[in-house]
């Protein structure tokens, strides 16, 4: 029987729609016909009525419409639900007819037209033969109609047209045929969903009717019939929560039917029609939970209703197909906007299918394979009168058959004999394959990766049963890597036991190699007698033989696979095969290493390559051979012993090129490297083994790198974590687990035989030129050519440092840009034993900061390896932080002559200038000189001379200066006034005479400059004395252009009486002075107030003394009364 028969039917499968049928419309001469047509049809949104619509002719012969039944007394039903009654609901009998009819309002000929379109309805309601089908009736008018009530005649006419047609006013309907055609198709639409609303309601209730005529002794499958047709009608009227509950009753009814061998067939087939439609109504629900319980009921309650045991084959393809049907239904409703998760998504329905597919086929293989001699049943008992069933699920030898018993036992057997013949047509690994395929992609798309490489196992067994070997053997080796990775040694050698099979069946010689080199290998857990068999193989391979057959392999496919085989051996090329190993894991394994991380220039570089197997018997190669990243070095690791093709297996010529199985060999390599690689990696690329022989056939072994395959470094890692005890070895013997894989090492250069030291007194200091002396002696043996010394700046540091720092060899002139960080290749010459240079290095550093210095000193000498003149370049790397620090601070202040702090000064009048040195260094400074720079804005009061010349400053000390200044007017508006530059020329006091001097320049802050109306200063003599006279004169002068009027006055003191004018009033021309004198007389000793002299000017009312007490002096040092010697008192000495 075909697999198609248990597909599901096409119309239980799709989404029902109410169907109406289109008269009148001519869609190959009318072109407006033809837009309304497209506006039914073409680009329908999901918003719009779901109707099915479909034009036919007006005088159409629908199905005709049995005779009603008044009785079920004597009525005994043959089936459960005919096989037609779908499609003819869906496709055959409309809900509504509609009559399309070209009429205006205005028709000239309105009797003639009224009459044709009455004619037009009558054919159609005869055509209908009695079914409630309604009937409407749309006219096409070329004119937009008025609003209702407003055309009277249309009215009118439209009353006439109704009654001539015998409609109702709601079954009349105008199209204008205007730009706005669709908007008035929409609105007809929903008028036609409301008519086919309304007939398959009064379907329901005639369905319904018929359930007072039934008793549960003889109509049974009526309850499940007719509740299956409510729920049908029910989606047909989009009222899917009714039809839900309708199509639920007739599940549970479907399992109250009494099952026997003859209806098992029927009943599954309606339960599981049922079944997916509630589901599908789940999902549409929104209610994937609901969906997913019936669909386990439905299972659980038919998966022991087997039937027929010689038909069994046919349960599992119908369970196979019930769990296909619901992973479609689980994946649409995904596509539609479902969430699924790891655990539950259709993948494991498709994979259950897949299950019952193959035990499909292992039922059928068993049962439908009969002796040659028994022929097909004749005549034939799957044929019918009609080419299809009456009935769901019925036998078509059968048909209608409700006893327990059938009525023929000899067309039984002719009917099971025929369905047995052509299940043996049936495909099977192509569907099993196809529901493999779609589990694969679920899996994949939910990220299972170990059920997807679990089922693509399955499909490759599949392929190779169905004798598919390239596809079955493209996918085996596609998962191979995830069951290596994860070390699944008894699935990987099933895999591979399925793929040597395919590769042998196939001839293809280079798989055929690589999976015989797992199957004997330690990955391998077949027996041993097993692996000694796939191993004879191999080398019967590789002396271009032909290998024995697989077992268990198709006798046919083996027969082709020999001839096959014998055309491989007969070909003469195509014999080398190359096979990176580091995807596999072969019988032999491989660890290479360097003896050391590092080989200075003058050692021989020494290398071992460890080699173990794992196959039963014992193998000999031909060649061993090492590649580096250099291929000068590969002539000098090789091992070749060219063998004969009856060397393999015979122990006595194996000689020092064999292999024995769990025991590792070791070869020892050794080279010089060349000069030129000093600096750079010598690396392990590859270690190829060569098996076989050049009569026969060559495979080489490559491993990437130096060694390793898919296991090792698990197995590595799971060595270094075991606490078992390993065995103890006889002393030639090597433990593999202790060798570890050293793939590269470095070149160095020869160890340098010179000493470099550096003499230099640290920190630096900002701007100095900072001595370092290189001291090189050479320790070699014999002559140091080519000496050469790099110094300066170490690269890779800060742009800011090494665009702040300079070095030169020339100490007697100061660094500036043009000289670099870094002082390359400077030539020292030939170095005899023994002999010692020195080189004086100069740094400038302009910035503070910890800068690296690099002094780097290269020679060449020549030496003897392994009999082997060659040059040595040496070299010898010293480097030394040195921190660059400032020399000193520096502080500038502004005072008064009575130093007094200023935060201003005033035109023409003098003020100090006090700069102060303070020494940071930890070296004793010397201060050569120093010398102020003053801006044209400033003038100095008397000579400017260094008042620190040669002065030295230790650590923490400081060194002041004082210079007197004014301020010339300035122009108006300017408020600030720069002051100049202060120089200071200084040293290290321990460096050398040639050092030049380092000038520091420190630029002044500028000084806010202000004009006063008037000035005032004193004269008076540096103390007083008590009781004598003290002349002060005090000397105004005005500095404005105006005749200015001065008050004055001097207010008394206790500690002085005075002479002179207590007050005045004076008036000065401008730029004069005025003198004042007074005589004060002091009268108590020590430091003492001085009346203090108070002015104001008129023309300036805000103008006050407080200013001008800045200039004159408050205090002055007043000495005791000597004492007076007498006449008397010297008589009495």
């Amino acid at each position: 029987m075909s697999p198609t028969q248990w597909d599901l039917p096409p119309e239980l499968c799709c989404r029902p729609m109410a169907f109406v049928a289109l008269t009148g419309l001519d869609m190959v001469y009318n072109a407006v016909h033809r837009a309304i047509w497209d506006a039914f049809c073409a680009n329908r949104r999901a918003d719009r009525v779901p109707i099915s619509f479909k034009i036919l002719p007006g005088d159409h012969e629908y199905p005709k419409c049995r005779t009603k039944r008044t009785s079920y007394e004597w009525y005994i039903p043959k089936g459960i639900l005919k096989t037609g009654w779908m499609n003819k609901h869906l496709n055959l009998v409309p809900a509504l007819v509609v009559v399309f009819y070209e009429l205006d309002w205005d028709e000239a000929q309105w009797k003639e037209k009224q009459s044709e379109c009455a004619t037009k309805v009558e054919i159609v309601r005869t055509s209908l033969q009695g079914r409630n089908t309604k009937v409407a009736v749309v006219l096409i008018q070329k004119k937009t109609p008025l609003p209702p009530g407003e055309d009277l005649i249309a009215s009118e006419r439209a009353a006439a047209l109704c009654n001539a047609c015998d409609l109702s006013g709601k079954s009349l309907f105008v199209l204008p045929h205007t730009d706005h055609l669709v908007g008035y198709i929409i609105r007809l639409e929903n008028a036609f969903y409301e008519h086919s609303q309304t007939y398959y309601y009064a379907e329901i209730r005639r369905v319904k009717s018929h359930k007072e005529f039934l008793n549960k002794t003889t109509h049974q499958l009526l309850f499940v019939r007719h509740q299956f047709k409510i729920g049908f009608f029910s989606e047909l009227k989009q009222d899917t929560q009714n039809a839900l509950k309708y199509y639920r009753t007739a599940y549970n009814l479907v399992h109250e039917l009494r099952a026997h061998e003859t209806n098992m067939l029927e009943l599954k087939t309606m339960a599981g029609f049922i079944s997916y439609k509630i589901c599908r109504l789940c999902f549409q629900h929104n209610t994937p939970l609901d969906a997913i319980a019936q669909f386990r009921k439905h299972i659980d309650l038919c998966k022991k209703k087997i039937g027929s045991a010689e038909l069994a084959f046919e349960h599992a393809a119908w369970m196979s197909k019930q769990f296909q049907s619901f992973g479609d239904l689980f994946d649409e409703a995904i596509k539609l906007g479902l969430t699924a998760i790891q655990t539950q998504n259709p993948g494991f329905y498709y994979q259950q299918a897949a299950y019952y597919a193959q035990e499909w086929k292992q039922q059928a293989n068993q049962l439908c394979y009969h002796d040659p001699s028994i022929n097909y049943p004749s005549p034939d008992p799957l044929e019918t009168s009609t080419g299809s069933l009456d009935f769901y699920g019925q036998r078509p030898w059968r048909q209608g058959h409700q006893s327990i018993d059938p009525p023929d036992p000899e067309k039984e057997k002719g009917g099971i004999l025929a369905l047995q013949c052509k299940e043996r047509d049936v495909l099977h690994s192509e569907l099993i394959i196809a529901l493999l395929s779609n589990a694969v992609a679920q899996f994949k798309k939910y990220k299972c990766p170990r059920m997807k490489s679990h089922l693509m196992v399955q499909m490759g067994e599949e392929y190779y049963h169905a004798k598919d070997y390239t596809k079955a053997l493209k996918l085996l080796d596609y998962v191979m890597c995830d069951y290596r990775t994860e070390r699944w040694w008894t699935l990987l050698t099933s895999i591979l036991t399925t793929a040597l099979k395919c590769s042998y069946l196939m001839g293809q010689v280079k798989d055929y190699i690589t999976y015989s080199l797992e199957l004997i290998g330690r990955a391998s857990t077949l027996q041993e007698d097993q692996k000694s068999r796939i191993e004879k193989n191999f080398i019967k391979v590789l002396m271009n033989e032909c290998p024995e057959p697989e077992p268990d392999c198709d006798s046919s496919a083996v027969i082709a696979a020999q001839n096959l085989w014998a055309d491989r051996v007969s070909l003469a090329g195509s014999n080398d095969f190359t096979i990176e190993v580091q995807d596999y894991v072969p019988f032999v394994q491989c660890k290479a290493k360097f003896l050391s991380p590092s080989f200075h220039v003058d050692i021989p570089v020494q290398l071992h390559v460890y080699l173990k197997t794992d196959c039963p018997h014992p193998i000999r190669f031909s060649k061993l051979s090492v590649s580096f990243n250099n291929q000068e070095y590969n002539q000098y690791c090789v091992v070749e012993e060219p063998c004969q093709s009856t060397d393999f297996l015979e122990p006595s010529a194996q000689g020092n090129m064999c292999l024995i199985p769990r025991k590792t060999r070791k070869f020892t390599f050794k080279f010089v490297a060349r000069t030129e690689d000093v600096g750079k990696k010598i690396e392990i690329t590859a270690v190829d083994l060569m098996l076989g022989s050049e009569n026969g056939r060559c495979v080489l072994i490559n491993w990437r790198g130096a060694g390793g395959d898919a296991a090792s470094t698990q197995e590595a890692l799971q060595a270094t974590r075991s606490f078992k005890r390993r065995p103890r070895l006889p002393e030639n013997e090597v433990a593999w687990d202790a060798v570890s894989i050293q793939a590269n090492t470095m070149v160095i250069s020869r160890v340098p035989r010179i000493s470099v030291q550096l003499h230099h007194e640290s920190p630096a200091l900002t701007n100095e030129m900072y001595c370092m002396v290189v001291s090189i002696q050479s320790q070699e043996d014999t002559v140091a050519k080519d000496v050469k010394l790099t110094a300066g700046l170490k690269p890779g540091q800060d742009a800011n440092l090494t665009q702040t720092t300079y070095v030169t060899l020339n100490g007697s002139e100061m660094c500036d840009d043009s000289h670099p960080a870094l002082l390359p290749d400077i030539s020292i010459g030939e170095l005899q034993p023994g002999q010692k240079v020195e080189k004086s290095l100069y740094i400038r550093c302009e910035t503070t900061g910890t800068r690296i210095f690099l002094v780097h000193v290269s020679y060449a000498v020549e030496t003897t390896v392994e009999d082997k003149e060659i040059v040595c370049k040496c070299h010898k790397d010293e480097t030394v932080n040195i921190e660059t620090v400032v020399p000193f601070d520096v502080a500038v202040k502004f005072v008064s002559s009575k130093f007094e702090h200023l935060d201003r000064v005033y035109v023409d009048i003098p003020f100090l200038l006090m700069t102060d040195i303070l020494s940071a260094s930890p070296w004793p400074l010397n201060l050569v000189s120093s010398e102020l720079q003053l801006a044209p804005s400033m003038a100095a009061v008397d000579q400017l001379e260094s008042q620190v010349e040669q002065v030295v400053l230790q650590t923490g000390e400081g060194a002041s200066e004082c210079f007197c200044l004014t301020c010339p007017p300035v122009a108006s508006g300017a408020n600030g006034v720069a002051l100049g530059c202060y120089v200071i020329s200084w040293k290290r006091k321990s460096a050398r005479e040639n050092v030049p001097v380092v000038s520091t320049v420190i630029t002044l802050p500028h000084v806010i400059v202000e004009t006063i109306p008037l000035y005032v200063h004193a004269d008076l003599p540096s103390f007083g004395r008590v009781r004598e006279s003290l002349p002060i004169k005090y000397h105004i002068q005005n500095r404005t252009g105006l005749v200015q009027d001065v008050e004055m006055s001097v207010e008394p003191s206790d500690a002085f009486m005075f002479s002179g004018l207590k007050q005045v009033r004076l008036r000065i021309l401008p730029g004069t002075k005025q003198e004042m004198l007074y005589n004060f007389y002091p009268l108590m000793a020590g430091y003492q107030n001085l009346p203090s002299l108070t002015i104001n000017l008129l023309r300036f009312p805000g103008f006050t003394s407080q200013l001008l007490r800045r200039f004159l002096p408050t205090r002055i040092f007043v000495k005791p009364q000597g004492r007076q010697v007498d006449d008397a008192s010297i008589a009495a000495a």
